[in-house]
């Protein structure tokens, strides 16, 4: 298995996720700033862009 295929796929998951979790919040409520899980959504959709970098970084140096 090639390296950084592990990270780049489990940072799509993550993102996805987050996406999907905020993208139902946005539309019930509206986007507020104090609202926890907007903030907690936001954090994971982070995590999950830079697993996909640094995955992808490895996938190309690893050539």
């Amino acid at each position: 298995m090639r390296e950084g295929l592990i990270p780049t796929a489990l940072g799509t998951v993550v993102t996805g996720a987050a996406l999907a979790s905020r993208m139902s919040d946005m539309k019930k409520k509206g986007f507020k700033n104090e609202d926890m899980s907007s903030m907690v959504a936001t954090g994971l959709l982070g995590f999950g862009l830079a697993h996909v970098v640094l995955g992808s970084i490895d996938l190309i140096q690893d050539r």
